[in-house]
């Protein structure tokens, strides 16, 4: 097992740290009043967290798990956009080096052809005229056949696309570059270009979706890409309709 080394772990602007175990890397930099921008690795998380308070699994050394923590200045009616903006960053960082197929299943998952490569958890905090925003992400880079026996889902994996895959180091620096690049354009222009390219990037453009949303109901209709804000848009025989708070329970070609 490759071991994660924050002294190979360089990135001009970041103060890097890696540590063997964690609770969750996002909750350690959340309680941190630092306004420097930080990134925690993980060898392993014991209470790792996807979105709406679900566990996030990886046995240590199968996956990557760290989050970026920093200053946003954009209006915090925009910062919901934050999670799509990550998912370009990573999307493109995984097509770099080779995983040709990787795609953005709305609003944080990472997948290739259906199954789940990694995910994306955002956080924020108010830091005076700023908001301190956490970005945690986590990629599945060695296959564990229980987890998806766990989870009852298709999960997939680095080493199945790449051989050999990058080492965790080497992906991590090309995720974070990729990353701050990203956090740059929103910062200066907002979500609408990265809009563009999360689209180009989704896995189920022009599928029917059937979406479950915050309230238990479920919605159904055509994908038709995201909206400003970076909510869920989706044409229904009652027109268009935006989802805002969600997630996509199935989907198929139209």
């Amino acid at each position: 097992m490759d071991r994660l080394d924050a002294a190979a772990l360089s990135i001009p602007g970041v103060r890097v740290r890696v540590v063997e175990r964690c609770g969750s890397t996002n909750t350690a930099l959340l309680e941190e009043k630092s306004a420097d921008c930080v990134l925690l690795a993980a060898e392993q998380q014991t209470a790792g967290r996807g979105r709406r308070g679900r566990r996030w699994h990886s046995a240590p050394g199968a996956g990557l798990t760290f989050s970026l923590a920093l200053q946003v200045r954009r209006p915090v009616r925009e910062l919901a956009g934050l999670s799509l903006v990550a998912g370009v960053a990573v999307s493109k960082a995984l097509r770099a080096l080779g995983v040709a197929r990787a795609a953005l299943k709305w609003p944080n998952d990472l997948v290739v052809d259906g199954a789940k490569l990694g995910g994306i958890l955002v956080e924020t905090r108010s830091a005076g005229a700023a908001t301190r925003a956490v970005i945690g992400i986590g990629i599945n880079c060695r296959r564990d056949s229980s987890l998806g026996l766990r989870l009852r889902r298709k999960i997939a994996s680095l080493d199945q696309f790449l051989s050999p895959p990058p080492s965790r180091n080497d992906l991590l620096k090309k995720i974070t570059s990729m990353l701050l690049e990203s956090l740059d354009v929103f910062e200066s222009k907002g979500l609408e270009p990265l809009r563009r390219e999360w689209e180009a990037m989704s896995a189920y453009a022009g599928q029917r979706l059937r979406v479950r949303l915050a309230d238990g109901r479920v919605l159904s209709g055509i994908s038709d890409g995201i909206a400003e804000d970076g909510a869920l848009r989706l044409t229904t025989r009652n027109g268009i309709k935006t989802v805002r708070s969600g997630r996509v329970v199935s989907a198929r070609v139209a």
